[in-house]
């Protein structure tokens, strides 16, 4: 599971990935902090999460472990949207 900020969405004219009325977005990893990484993944997003939102991403087979997702070509998936994190007893990140 990795941390990561919305920074675009993704817009393909042709995909085959058997899912009707997908939607991918352009995710860069961060640390617990939220700071941009630079390092980017796309994330087939299945919750309706917004632009600059810090989101879970599950990658590999968890990915494709949902109801939705099952026997699918998906790689990376957004599984939450984060609201906060505690490190050690002090919150380091309030959305």
């Amino acid at each position: 599971m990795i941390l990561g900020k919305v920074v675009g969405t993704i817009v393909s004219s042709t995909i085959n990935d058997g899912m009707k009325g997908s939607r991918y977005l352009l995710i860069d990893k961060t640390d617990q902090h939220g700071s941009r990484k630079g390092d980017y993944v796309v994330a087939l997003d299945i919750i309706g999460v917004a632009r600059d939102e810090l989101v879970m991403v599950a990658e590999g087979s968890p990915a494709r472990e949902t109801p939705v997702t099952t026997n699918k070509p998906v790689d990376a998936l957004i599984v939450g949207i984060v609201d906060i994190i505690d490190e050690y007893d002090t919150i380091i990140y309030r959305k």
